[in-house]
């Protein structure tokens, strides 16, 4: 099996974009329909659900709201939940901010957001905040969001990674989302070979997002192999 480390995603997405040309928003939207075809088993493929997307302000955050904008084509109720100023987003995910807007799908409110994932009674809760990319310990908001996420009832899919978890060692790096369910991209990440990881992980699916085959495997294989 396939596993990544924190290094080779960022190379994996890099050759990707510069040698195959694949278009950054291609490889999002590829990775937002894989997350989408999980979280609609996960609501037992039924148009009406409740769904809660939190989504960060970085790509992990450019995924859920693409995530968003699919359920809400297949007739789920969703309802957005961003941990930062929108204006904030920049790239391929101030395009997928941009196509939400003018949707106009329903956004949660940050004052009571906690209370509401605690009690609000989802059909799901999609994990969006946090990537690969997350290294350090998470600040506030996110401690609290963690902690509500911990506390409620509904079924959580992290999208790529649990947000919280260490990519690299499979540790948590402070509070940390415990999903249901990971879709995660390209690879199994390094971490999840831990033992440590699965209470957080769940069950685990590798989402297909149109990266060449031969650059996983090149990128995955020894430097000194490569060389």
């Amino acid at each position: 099996m396939i596993r990544l480390t924190r290094e080779q995603v960022r190379e994996v997405d890099r050759l990707a974009i510069q040698r195959y040309h694949i278009p950054g928003i291609v490889l999002m939207e590829n990775a937002a329909r894989a997350a989408t075809d999980v979280a609609w088993e996960m609501l037992g493929r039924r148009s009406g659900r409740n769904v809660l997307v939190l989504c960060g302000g970085g790509n992990n955050g450019g995924d859920g709201l693409a995530i968003a904008r699919h359920l809400h084509n297949r007739g789920t109720r969703v309802l957005v939940h961003t941990t930062i100023d929108p204006h904030v987003y920049d790239g391929d995910a101030l395009a997928n901010w941009e196509i939400v807007d003018r949707m106009a799908l329903p956004r949660a409110s940050r004052d009571g957001i906690n209370k509401l994932i605690v009690g609000g009674g989802f059909d799901l809760i999609i994990d969006a905040v946090f990537g690969t990319g997350l290294a350090t310990a998470p600040r506030p908001p996110f401690v609290m969001l963690a902690e509500a996420a911990c506390l409620s009832r509904s079924p959580v899919l992290a999208v790529d990674i649990p947000s919280g978890l260490d990519c690299d060692t499979g540790l948590p790096l402070g509070p940390c989302i415990r999903a249901t369910r990971t879709v995660t991209f390209v690879a199994e990440k390094m971490g999840f070979a831990n033992p440590e990881a699965r209470g957080c992980l769940g069950e685990v699916t590798v989402g297909d997002i149109g990266c060449p085959r031969e650059l996983i495997e090149e990128v995955a294989r020894p430097k000194e192999e490569n060389e």
